[in-house]
């Protein structure tokens, strides 16, 4: 057995370190924005933003982490999450508690201001998101930009494309399948949970009623049923909001893998990863440092980033973040 489990730890890291970029797209490249906004650095244009938001609101990091996978996983990173209309992706319930879109907009005014009609919101979603995560310098990695922002957004592609928070882990595994993504990737970018926030009404089946048995969810550790019981009443109208990792929730690290391993997962879907053959290795070698999340957590970050971008003539470079150019 313990030379199974050698061999099987050596197959995981030999993987996760093949985890490469993406290519994704041709066009996109590091420093893509170098000599394009007169003497303006893009980059560091936004990083200034970013960081003032941070100094002030710690919470932008989760509220950036959620904007770009949220944009991401429906047509792709082409901002079309940032449209403003009836029925745009914006107004689907999953998208109801995603913020961040004002810092996108400050961002968005900086750059016109110096180079109207050159820095997609596509991009600034992509670089916000970065800065933010690299708050505390340890994750910070380098991103590729030459976005192009598109020019559709429906509340039913979000409905469609975004997985839930109760998925099993093979149901979690297709979806990130179906946008070019493996089960590696899947595991890293769940970690972003280490900094996010959910709300009462998204756990009250696992703590009240599960699977209509009514009783808690018995893969949940009884001493969180207890607490989120606490701060989630059975019959209570307000939807507060819980942290998704208990101990250490504004700092970027590797609490979530282990707390998932202790049976204290907030959502289900994270639970489920834990538990699943398929993905449990993996949990582990993160949480025990067997892997490098903030590496490997970067590389992921950015072959999302370069899921289904619109490039070169596609789309368009949007004058405002919310509206298609007229």
């Amino acid at each position: 057995m313990a030379a199974l489990l050698s061999a099987s730890a050596i197959a995981l890291v030999l993987a996760l370190a093949c985890l490469a970029v993406a290519p994704g797209h041709g066009a996109l490249q590091v420093g893509f924005y170098k000599g394009k906004c007169n003497s303006t650095d893009v980059e560091a244009t936004v990083r200034s933003i970013v960081a003032a938001r941070f100094a002030r609101d710690r919470s932008i990091v989760p509220a950036l982490l959620r904007l770009q996978f949220h944009d991401c996983f429906v047509k792709g990173c082409d901002a079309s999450i940032l449209l403003e209309g009836r029925g745009s992706e914006k107004t689907a319930n999953p998208n109801l508690s995603v913020r961040g879109y004002d810092l996108v907009d400050q961002v968005k005014s900086a750059l016109e201001s110096k180079c109207p009609g050159v820095v997609s919101c596509a991009d600034i979603i992509v670089i916000a998101t970065r800065d933010a995560a690299g708050g505390g310098k340890q994750y910070t990695y380098t991103v590729q930009t030459g976005r192009r922002d598109g020019t559709v957004s429906l509340a039913s592609d979000a409905v469609r494309n975004l997985p839930g928070d109760s998925f099993s882990a093979a149901q979690a595994i297709a979806a990130f399948r179906a946008k070019g993504l493996s089960t590696s990737d899947l595991i890293l970018l769940l970690g972003a949970h280490t900094v996010g926030v959910t709300h009462c009404s998204f756990v009250l089946n696992r703590l009240y009623n599960y699977n209509g048995s009514g009783k808690p969810d018995p893969a949940m550790d009884p001493a969180l049923v207890s607490f989120l019981r606490s701060r989630c009443p059975q019959k209570s109208t307000a939807n507060s909001v819980i942290a998704l990792d208990q101990a250490t929730p504004a700092v970027v690290d590797t609490g979530y893998y282990k707390q998932i391993l202790a049976k204290r997962g907030v959502l289900k879907v994270d639970q489920n990863i834990a538990s699943a053959a398929s993905t449990n290795a993996t949990v582990k070698a993160l949480a025990n440092g067997g892997l490098s999340f903030p590496a490997l957590f970067g590389k992921a970050m950015v072959k999302m980033g370069a899921v289904q971008v619109l490039t070169g003539s596609q789309g368009q470079i949007r004058k405002s973040c919310r509206f298609v150019n007229k």
